[in-house]
C-alpha cells in the first residue's frame, strides 16, 4: 500500500498557495480554440456549459480531490487505478490518458495551422494538405526543442501562454461585445432571448453529440494532482482551487462563444479558423488581423509544447513497475525520455494524416478526431471514478487530505455519477452531430469508426502488459534509475529557486 509516504520529503519545498494553483490550473485547462464549436448551438451554449459541469466538472472535482491528496506521489491516475484495482489496469488507465493525447494535439495543431493562415492566405484554412504540413512541421521542431530539457520547456510554455492566448481571448470578448453592442454589427442570433432559446432539443442524440465539445473543456482537471503536494493546505485549498479555476473557464468560454456567435454566421464558421473570422468581422482582413493570427498561433504552439512531454513523463512512471520495454525508457543527458517522444511524434504524424484521409471538409475531420480523443479519455475515466469507490473499503486507512463529503455513501453518490455521467457522454459522442455534416459517412459507418478506434487503443496495454518481460523493471535498468534521479534534482532546484522568489517577493 501506498500513500502519504512522500508528504515529509516534500515539506520544506516551496507551497502554492490558493490563487497560485488556481492559476496553474486555470493556465493548464484554458484554450480559446473550443470558442466557434461552442458557438454553433447560440443561446444553449450556456446550457450545454451547466450541464457538463454537473455531469463531468463537479465529480470530477470531487474525486480528483480525494484521490490526488490521498495518493499525491507521481503517477497519478496510474497510481489510483493500480492500488484500486491492480497493476495491469493501472498501465491500462495511463495508457488510455497518453493516448487521447495524441489524437487530440492533432486538434491542437490543426487550430495553429488555420490561425496562422490569417497571416498569410485565409483560403489555406480549408486545405487538408496545408494543415497536415503545419502540424507534422511544428510537432517534430518543438519535439526536438524538447530534448533540451524542462528549463527550455518551461520557458517557452509560461511565454507562449500569456502572448497567445490571454491577450486574445480578452481581446475577442472586450472587441466582440463592444463591437456588437455599438451598433457596428447585426448579431446573427437575437439579443433578447427567450426561455426557449436557451433549451436545447434533449430528445435529438444527434443534438446532443455537441456536448462532447463541452464536456472538452474540462478534460485533464484530474492531472493537477501532480500539484497536490505542493500546496499548502491541501484538503482545502485544492478542491476549491479547482472549483475557482472552473468557474472562471466557465465565465470565460461562455463570453467566448458568444461573442463568435456574433460575428459570424454559423452556416459560414469554420470550426478551426472561427476565432480568426470573429476578429476578421472586427477589423477586416489587415495587419491587426494577421498580427492576431500570429499571437494566437504562437500561444497554441506554446500549448502544444507543453504537452509534448508531460503525457510522455506520466507514461514512463510506469517503467517503475516494469511495462514498459527497455527501449522506451531510454532517456538522453538532459534526462529526457526521447524514444518515447520519437513514438509519440510518430503517432500524432500517424493522426494528422488521418485528418487528411477522412472524408468531407475540415470540420467534419476534425469532429471525427475530437469525437475519437473523448471516447478514448472517457475509458480512463471510468476506471477513475471505479477507483475511488474502490480505495475507500481496500485501503481505508490511508489519510486523505480531502475527502468526498458523505462517509461510504458520498463515495458511492459521487463515483456512480461520475461513472454514469462519462457512460451517457460515449453514448451520445458515438453519433455525428446535426450541425456538423458533410463527412459522407452513414450513421453505422460513422459509429463504427469511433467504436473500432477506441477499442484498438484499449487492447494495445492489455497486450504490452501480457508479454512483459522481467529485464524492464528499473532494478535491471539502471538507466531508469539515472532518468529518475535526474527529475529528482531538477525538481529540488526548481523547488529552491520557487522559494527564493516567494521570499524575495515578501521583502518586497
Amino acid at each position: 500500500m501506498t500513500g502519504n509516504s512522500n508528504s515529509k520529503l516534500s515539506s520544506n519545498k516551496f507551497k502554492m498557495g490558493l490563487m497560485a494553483f488556481s492559476l496553474v490550473t486555470l493556465a493548464s485547462l484554458m484554450s480559446i480554440r473550443n470558442f466557434p464549436t461552442m458557438a454553433l448551438v447560440k443561446w444553449q451554449l450556456i446550457t450545454f456549459t451547466i450541464l457538463a459541469v454537473i455531469l463531468y466538472l463537479i465529480p470530477a472535482i470531487l474525486t480528483s480531490s480525494e484521490l490526488g491528496t490521498g495518493w499525491p506521489q507521481n503517477g497519478g491516475v496510474y497510481v489510483w487505478v493500480k492500488e484500486a484495482f491492480g497493476q495491469r489496469w493501472g498501465f491500462t488507465a495511463v495508457w488510455m490518458q497518453w493516448f487521447q493525447m495524441t489524437i487530440g494535439f492533432v486538434s491542437v495543431l490543426s487550430f495553429v495551422a488555420a490561425t496562422f493562415s490569417y497571416a498569410i492566405d485565409p483560403a489555406l484554412a480549408n486545405n487538408k494538405i496545408y494543415i497536415f504540413a503545419v502540424i507534422a512541421f511544428v510537432w517534430w521542431l518543438f519535439t526536438f526543442i524538447n530534448f533540451r530539457g524542462l528549463k527550455t520547456y518551461t520557458r517557452i510554455n509560461s511565454v507562449f501562454l500569456v502572448i497567445g492566448t490571454l491577450i486574445p481571448c480578452a481581446l475577442l470578448i472586450i472587441g466582440g461585445f463592444w463591437f456588437v453592442g455599438t451598433g457596428h454589427h447585426i448579431p446573427l442570433f437575437t439579443m433578447h432571448p427567450t426561455v426557449a432559446d436557451f433549451i436545447p432539443n434533449l430528445t435529438s442524440i444527434d443534438n446532443l453529440s455537441l456536448l462532447v465539445v463541452f464536456v472538452f473543456l474540462f478534460v485533464g482537471v484530474e492531472m493537477t494532482a501532480a500539484h497536490a503536494g505542493d500546496i499548502k493546505n491541501v484538503g482545502r485549498n485544492y478542491p476549491l482551487g479547482l472549483l475557482i479555476a472552473g468557474i472562471v473557464l466557465v465565465v470565460v468560454s461562455i463570453l467566448g462563444a458568444l461573442a463568435v456567435g456574433f460575428l459570424v454566421p454559423t452556416s459560414g464558421l469554420n470550426l478551426l479558423a472561427g476565432i480568426m473570422q470573429g476578429f476578421e468581422a472586427m477589423f477586416g482582413a489587415g495587419v491587426l488581423t494577421s498580427f492576431i493570427a500570429l499571437l494566437i498561433t504562437i500561444g497554441s504552439i506554446g500549448e502544444a509544447s507543453s504537452w509534448i512531454l508531460g503525457p510522455v513523463r506520466g507514461l514512463l512512471v510506469t517503467a517503475k513497475d516494469g511495462n514498459l520495454p527497455k527501449v522506451l525508457q531510454k532517456t538522453n543527458s538532459k534526462g529526457m525520455p526521447t524514444n518515447m517522444m520519437i513514438v509519440q511524434g510518430i503517432i500524432v504524424t500517424f493522426w494528422a494524416a488521418m485528418f487528411v484521409a477522412l472524408p468531407g471538409g475540415v470540420n467534419s475531420s476534425f469532429w471525427i478526431l475530437l469525437s475519437l480523443t473523448t471516447l478514448v479519455y472517457i475509458v480512463m475515466y471510468l476506471f477513475m471514478y471505479a477507483a475511488v469507490i474502490k480505495l475507500r473499503y481496500s485501503q481505508p486507512n490511508v489519510k486523505r487530505a480531502f475527502k468526498i463529503p458523505g462517509g461510504k455513501l458520498g463515495a458511492w453518490i459521487v463515483g456512480v455519477w461520475g461513472f454514469a455521467a462519462m457512460v451517457f457522454t460515449f453514448i451520445v459522442a458515438l453519433f455525428p452531430p446535426s450541425q456538423i455534416n458533410g463527412s459522407g459517412l452513414t450513421t453505422p459507418e460513422y459509429v463504427a469508426i469511433l467504436l473500432i478506434g477506441t477499442i484498438v487503443v484499449a487492447i494495445i496495454p492489455l497486450i504490452i502488459y501480457r508479454f512483459r518481460r522481467a529485464d524492464w523493471k528499473p532494478a535491471n535498468n539502471p538507466e531508469l534509475q539515472m532518468h529518475e534521479a535526474r527529475n529528482q534534482l531538477i525538481n529540488d532546484e526548481d523547488a529552491k529557486k520557487a522559494d527564493s522568489t516567494e521570499q524575495s517577493g515578501n521583502k518586497d
